[in-house]
């Protein structure tokens, strides 16, 4: 399909088409009955001017009978002017007047009527003109004809008609000149949305749709599925290194599980060493169940909705829930928990899941603040919990004294499966942070990993009445 036929058959074009047509029907039918009822009121006034000038010749008539009538219509047909008169006889034979014969429209009518006519005394060479009159009989076997030159109104009329079918036309050209030059600026734009798509079709999901910077409805239709595709090529990336990481994180489990299985099998010491080789596979087990049961809770977090789960709840509540269940925990690391929760705040959320999101920071806080070989923490290290809020966002940040997380590796850090210690000698399967995100994004919020000095700061952020916009934590704008 060529360049222009693809103009030709847009969808713009075609659009602009119809309008046109549509605007062109009326504008003729307007101007059509404009010109036809201005004739009509200029003819009909010049029947009634004519009807009051009869009256005056018939009071001439019975004043003087047909002689004074005769001399009358011969002295105003003498007048120069667009008057017009004819006074014949039975035998239609001109008595007075200036009109060469009688209007055969006027001789059918015998009352108001449009007629063409030649003066008397003309060459035969005269063009015709157009005029309107009465024609009235007379007692005695006479006719009279009186009517008025509208020559220069049918010319002006037909001016007038000619100027709007010619507006009409010029309307018509310029409408299918403007059609082709919007279609040809959508199609464009239309094209460059055709071409990215086909660019990450074939791989290049780094591609996205260009704009103009006019703000305009496409323009924004650009920027959300440049956005929408930003969000593809995270989960897309995502997903790569999810696999690069699962044959580490699933595999080597379910080699051990194997391996544990075997040597119970080879194992001559009998049910003994089934029994303990069985115990530790359904360790293993257990530690797989619930790596597939964090996936699948993100893939329902990320897929789903909640908002017919949200209440209002209390956040200090939540975070007061969660220090009493990982206390013991934190003492027996040799770290103690702080918390600065600060009552009468309430927010929109889904109570279950900001205390799962809240508990994963807790545990990623006590797992990897320890110091020592031995795992317990250094003399005096501390875990703070911190509720606070900014404009109408809910702060929860857990920090602790640990080794931190360089600045590049945060955004990272939040992704499924990512690691950050290389030896992976701790246990964990490296989803609690991304689960944390994942709860976040559903609430409208985020999460962001700051610099505890020493240590990692990790801030939740949600709004307070629920998953909805805000500025603070909209998507940046795609290019």
């Amino acid at each position: 399909m060529t360049a222009l036929t693809r103009l030709l058959t847009s969808t713009p074009f075609r659009l602009t088409l119809a309008y046109m047509g549509a605007f062109a029907v009326a504008a003729a039918v307007i101007i059509a009955f404009a010109a036809w009822r201005a004739n009509d009121l200029l003819t009909s006034e010049v029947v009634q001017t004519l009807a009051a000038e009869v009256t005056g010749l018939r009071e001439q008539f019975e004043a003087g009978g047909p002689e004074r009538l005769a001399a009358v219509v011969g002295e105003r047909a003498a007048e120069p002017g667009a008057s017009l008169y004819l006074l014949v006889d039975r035998a239609g034979q001109r008595i007075a007047g200036n009109l060469a014969a009688l209007p055969q429209e006027l001789e059918a009518a015998r009352g108001g009527n449009l007629f063409r006519y030649r003066r008397a005394g003309g060459t035969g060479d005269d063009a015709e003109r157009w005029a309107v009159g009465v024609a009235l009989p007379v007692p005695g076997g006479l006719l009279l004809v009186v009517g008025r030159d509208i020559e220069d109104l049918h010319r002006f009329a037909d001016s007038m008609g000619n100027l709007g079918l010619l507006s009409i036309a010029l309307l018509a050209l310029l409408g299918t000149g403007g059609g082709l030059l919007i279609s040809r600026s959508v199609l464009r734009r239309i094209e460059a949305v055709t071409q990215t798509s086909r660019t990450i079709m074939a791989g290049d999901l780094s591609k996205r749709i260009p704009r103009n910077g006019s703000g305009d409805e496409l323009d924004r239709l650009a920027a959300s599925l440049n956005a929408m595709l930003a969000r593809i090529e995270e989960l897309v990336m995502a997903l790569r290194e999810v696999s690069d990481n699962i044959a580490h994180d699933l595999k080597t489990p379910l080699t051990r599980l194997r391996n544990r299985a075997e040597a119970a099998l080879r194992n001559p010491d009998g049910a003994a060493c089934y029994r303990d080789g069985l115990t530790k596979i359904i360790d293993e087990a257990d530690e797989l169940i619930r790596t597939f049961n964090s996936l699948l809770l993100i893939a329902r977090l990320e897929g789903g909705t909640i908002a017919e789960s949200m209440r209002p709840v209390d956040p200090a509540a939540i975070i007061a829930d969660v220090a009493e269940l990982y206390e013991p925990v934190a003492e027996q690391a040799g770290q103690r928990l702080e918390i600065t929760a600060p009552a009468g705040m309430t927010m929109l959320a889904n109570r279950e899941l900001i205390g799962q999101a809240v508990a994963n920071l807790v545990d990623n806080a006590i797992k990897y603040a320890a110091h020592a070989e031995d795992g317990r923490a250094k003399h005096g290290d501390r875990i703070s919990i911190t509720l606070g809020k900014v404009a109408d966002l809910i702060e929860i940040s857990v920090g602790d004294r640990g080794p931190g997380v360089a600045p590049e590796d945060r955004e990272r850090a939040l992704k499924r499966f990512v690691r950050l210690e290389e030896s992976r000698s701790r246990p964990g399967s490296g989803l609690g942070l991304s689960l944390v995100a994942a709860v976040a994004r559903l609430h409208g919020g985020a999460i962001r990993l700051e610099d505890n000095a020493p240590g990692l700061r990790a801030v939740l952020s949600l709004p307070e009445k629920g998953p909805y916009p805000h500025p603070a934590l909209a998507l940046p704008a795609a290019s």
